[in-house]
């Protein structure tokens, strides 16, 4: 398994500021009859780019072990992002793709979410998915897929069949992806003189301030920032030309990239840069005070657990998340403190979390009967999730939450 010290961007000295140790792979859950057996465990460790000021893991894991025919995730499971995405196609429909027989392609469709609404104004689009599963379930929507993995050799293939695209959309997607190069190489390849690469992934600041450490796993690579996404951009004759902080998965940026010189940057990017190097966001000695706010965090959830585990409190964890393998495994939660958590994804009902092996029961667990707390890995949903469970507050249930600190709600 590829582990550097090199940044995957630009070659320089990646240096580390922490370690969750050996973790599973975070959607890889568990056969009980099986009990675990061909587990696969890697070592979680982020550092960052002394040149470039990429974040960044350590260590990679195989694309192949990630996503697969089997992938569990579903990007419309939520109606909040379902919402989200709406709004995405509705802005590329009325501001990008609006010329003669516009052409949009987005890496990592998922389930179409966001095509669906292409699809239906009848725009030419196409979606490049590599997790079969989740394909075929766009493909049933309409919507035109190619089951492949995002690179220059998929991108070179797609112009020569469906000409240059206007835009070229990713959503918590890149930042899966350590072959960069390859890419970035495509989106030159395939975009139009005049087209844009826009991308919405997990933003490092809102990490930091948040101690959202939980969305550091392995399907998580990079973590981004407008410095490293400028750099990395520049490196590839592309120019980022603007970017909008927006509230989905606990806050994300959503970067714009043009061809150099094809567009005039907006105020919003100098803004956003000057902020960071305000800060020191991809300083060493900030991301070391995050790494000691992480650590504090961890030995703050343990102990409450333990606490109410010996007053005979029930507790009960809601929602399965991919993110939740880091915190389940870096604080050793199991079902002694943990007894199961609920999730609404059929693929991981009756399974096993990964590493920790926490049974994951069907929603209907969760009031049969009520537990006393429920711990919230699906943060990032809370108020969509909080509204959805009145009657669990009803009944004198409570959450327990740790971002961004460990607390009782």
């Amino acid at each position: 398994m590829p582990a550097t010290t090199h940044c995957r961007i630009c070659g320089g000295t990646v240096r580390e500021f922490i370690d969750f140790g050996r973790q599973p792979l975070s959607d890889a859950f568990v056969d009980p009859d099986r009990g675990g057996e061909q587990e696969f465990f890697y070592r979680l460790a982020t550092g960052v780019c002394q040149s470039c000021r990429m974040v960044q893991l350590m260590e990679e894991v195989p694309r192949e072990r990630m996503f697969h025919e089997s992938y569990p995730y579903l990007s419309s499971g939520s109606s909040y992002m379902r919402a989200h995405f709406e709004g995405v196609a509705k802005h590329f429909l009325t501001a990008e793709l609006t010329g003669e027989d516009p052409f949009i392609v987005e890496l990592g469709c998922n389930d179409g979410v966001m095509l669906k609404a292409v699809a239906d104004a009848g725009v030419r689009h196409l979606g490049v998915e590599p997790s079969g599963g989740v394909a075929d379930r766009a493909a049933e929507k309409g919507i035109r897929v190619r089951k492949d993995f995002f690179e220059q050799a998929t991108a070179a293939d797609v112009k020569r069949t469906e000409g240059p695209a206007d835009v070229i959309y990713a959503a918590n997607t890149l930042c899966h992806i350590p072959y960069m190069d390859s890419i970035l190489n495509g989106v030159t390849e395939l975009l139009k003189p005049g087209g844009v690469f826009v991308f919405e992934d997990p933003y490092l600041g809102d990490i930091v301030d948040l101690t959202s450490f939980d969305q550091i796993y392995d399907e998580h690579f990079f973590l981004f920032s407008a410095q490293s996404v400028q750099a990395m951009a520049a490196r590839h004759g592309l120019e980022l030309v603007d970017v909008e902080r927006i509230g989905v998965h606990g806050g994300e940026v959503r970067y714009t990239l043009a061809r150099q010189g094809a567009r005039t940057p907006s105020a919003a990017v100098a803004e956003l840069l000057a902020e960071e190097e305000a800060r020191d966001l991809a300083g060493l000695a900030t991301l070391e005070r995050f790494a000691g706010n992480v650590r504090k965090i961890r030995d703050d959830l343990v102990a409450l657990l333990t606490r109410l585990r010996a007053e005979g409190k029930r507790v009960a964890a809601y929602g399965a998340t991919a993110k939740s393998a880091t915190v389940t495994n870096f604080c050793g939660l199991g079902p002694e403190l943990v007894p199961f958590v609920c999730d609404t994804t059929p693929a991981k009902q009756n399974r096993l979390t990964p590493g920790t092996h926490i049974p994951v029961r069907a929603p209907e667990a969760f009031s049969s009967p009520y537990p006393d707390y429920a711990l919230l890995f699906a943060w990032n949903h809370a108020d969509e999730i909080m509204a959805k469970e009145q009657a669990f507050k009803e009944a004198g249930g409570r959450w327990i939450l740790y971002v961004p600190e460990v607390r009782i709600v």
